[in-house]
């Protein structure tokens, strides 16, 4: 029996998501749950397992290609219950099976036809001009019957063949025949398919097609590049190019979009704070040769984040976001701490909930997950929502201070700076003492400046005095 699985909703209403890469290739056996795909939502990377045992007969769509939620991507040959694959599905019944959910929180059928855009490949300039003129509407060809078992294959028309039109309808050009591991590596290298030969059964485009390839643009002279079109850079090594275009999708497109609905949305403010934390240094220093804290990773970091949720109990306006359409301020009895990560596809602010509740050596570990998790791609979208108040570690980067932009839907972000040696007044004298800056942007709606710098001071003593926590515990 044919079964297709269609993208599902990965993440609190995301309309759609790109298909980073395929874990498996046509005619291959699957087992269920294993993991048969990489897609990146606005959010995040998140791996797809198989809803199906069976064998892949089709992979509908190519990596690279932004999906809408509820399109098949790809469909399985799955054995009936005596283990014996089923006839293929007829046409109307495959139209009844197709609206049956085949994950849990996937979307409804798009009403609206039509393959999505696919992503512009890197190195590559369209030949056509920016602007096309009008075109009509076409209707789509008649599908084709399958060919019945065993009769030949009909001949795959080459790269650059296309298929015949009717009554003056523009001929469609059919996509180069290669497999998906080939379309990335061409991707990846800036190479147009539709201009290998492919040497491979019936035309197929290989690895060492495209290698090939690679190798003949390489010892090609250089030209001068044509000024009428953008110069687009070709894979580094070829060393050609003037600029690069990097398309604008994924988790950078949701952060930019995130970023600037905060900062034309929420006043901001900043302050600052200088704090001496050799105490809290020292504190560090003890705690790592303690048996209980054998391998938890202790940064100044992990006893910022302590601090915050203290001084959150003394200030709970810092802890709130502001409800335009209620017309309320919502504070939250609760801590959900969001901490900003770099990692190589943007910035993200995983959080970890109920963080008010945990330890010191909790909270630890907690972030190190986090932070591990988010480097590698992997948070999930619910870690990503819900966030309460943040913490930016810009102090990792060497940077003194910052004044860091709100994470939307919250009123407050505390930054922290780099730990530096530098000569300090101490017990009346002058000392060599291991000093940072704290920054803290607050939203001026929820929170008075008065209310901001006190609330800031209060992490401050902390950190100057880790003995504080005795007294606001």
């Amino acid at each position: 029996m044919i079964r297709e699985f269609r993208l599902p909703d990965l993440g609190e209403g995301l309309t759609e998501s790109e298909i980073l890469s395929w874990r498996v290739t046509e005619g291959q056996s699957v087992t269920l749950n294993q993991v048969i795909a990489e897609v990146e939502t606005a959010k995040a990377v998140v791996e797809l397992p198989s809803p199906f045992e069976g064998v892949v007969t089709r992979l509908h769509e190519a990596e690279g290609t932004v999906v809408e939620v509820g399109k098949a991507i790809i469909s399985f040959d799955v054995p009936d219950a005596g283990g014996v694959p089923a006839p293929a599905v007829p046409a109307a019944d495959a139209a009844a099976q197709r609206r049956q959910p085949t994950l849990v929180g996937y979307g409804a059928e798009p009403e609206k036809a039509g393959r999505p855009a696919r992503r512009a490949r890197r190195g590559f300039v369209s030949p056509e001009p920016a602007v096309q003129p009008a075109r009509a509407v076409q209707p789509a060809p008649p599908v084709q019957p399958a060919p019945a078992p065993g009769a030949a294959e009909p001949p795959v028309p080459t790269a650059g063949a296309e298929s015949a039109g009717t009554n003056g309808t523009p001929a469609v050009q059919e996509r180069p025949r290669s497999t998906p591991p080939v379309r990335k590596l061409a991707r990846d290298l800036g190479i147009d398919l539709s201009t290998v030969d492919g040497t491979g059964p019936q035309g197929r485009i290989l690895r060492g097609d495209v290698e090939a390839a690679i190798l003949r643009s390489s010892a090609e002279p250089s030209r001068t590049p044509d000024r009428s079109q953008p110069v687009v850079a070709d894979a580094p090594h070829l060393g050609q190019g003037r600029e690069e275009r990097i398309p604008i999708a994924g988790i950078r497109k949701h952060t930019a979009a995130a970023m600037v609905s905060s900062a034309f949305t929420a006043p901001h403010a900043t302050v600052f704070l200088t704090v001496d934390v050799t105490a809290s240094m020292n504190l560090l220093e003890k705690l790592r040769s303690r048996r209980e804290y054998d391998g938890v990773r202790l940064t100044p970091l992990v006893l910022a984040a302590k601090a915050v949720c203290l001084a959150l109990r003394r200030h709970p306006e810092l802890n709130a976001r502001w409800d335009e359409a209620a017309r309320e301020i919502v504070r939250y009895r609760y801590v959900n701490l969001g901490i900003a990560a770099a990692t190589p596809r943007g910035l993200m602010v995983p959080n970890i909930k109920d963080a008010q509740d945990l330890g010191l050596r909790e909270l630890a570990l907690a972030i190190s997950d986090l932070a591990g998790t988010a480097r590698e791609g992997r948070t999930p979208p619910a870690a990503l929502t819900g966030g309460t108040v943040s913490i930016s570690n810009v102090g990792v980067f060497g940077v003194d201070a910052g004044t860091p932009i709100l994470n939307p839907g919250e009123a407050a972000i505390l930054a922290l700076g780099a730990v530096r040696r530098q000569p300090w007044e101490h017990e009346g004298g002058i000392a060599l003492r291991q000093v940072t800056t704290l920054s803290l942007s607050f939203d001026h709606r929820l929170v008075d400046g008065a209310e901001g710098a006190a609330f800031l001071r209060e992490i401050g003593d902390v950190l100057a005095e880790p003995a504080m926590v005795l007294a606001l515990d």
